[in-house]
């Protein structure tokens, strides 16, 4: 079985719960998709890199999501999202590459 890297699982969490939210007009709806998709990331970046490496990747995610905010009035909503949702992809990947 094919497995999805942990980079794109926790990329398409921010991007799909932001996703959910604004079109279901659903906040929690969308949280509950964020979650999910980082709940499946985290499980990914123990079993490859470790608990410590896990544990901060899923602070990165989190931080991610709150960061978007900020910066969404800035640039906006969907520029802030893609660009977050990029820097987790990079930062699981540059994390997870090596025990693969």
């Amino acid at each position: 079985m094919t497995r999805i890297p942990a980079a794109a699982v926790a990329a398409g969490g921010l991007v799909g719960g932001y996703g959910v939210a604004r079109w279901t007009k659903k906040r929690p709806l969308g949280g509950v998709a964020l979650a999910a998709a980082g709940s499946v990331a985290a499980y990914e970046w123990n079993r490859r890199a470790g608990a410590r490496a896990a544990a901060g990747l899923t602070v990165a995610y989190v931080a991610a999501f709150a960061g978007s905010h900020p910066l969404a009035k800035k640039i906006g909503a969907w520029p802030a999202v893609f660009t977050v949702a990029g820097g987790v992809a990079a930062a699981s990947w540059a994390v997870t590459r090596r025990s693969a």
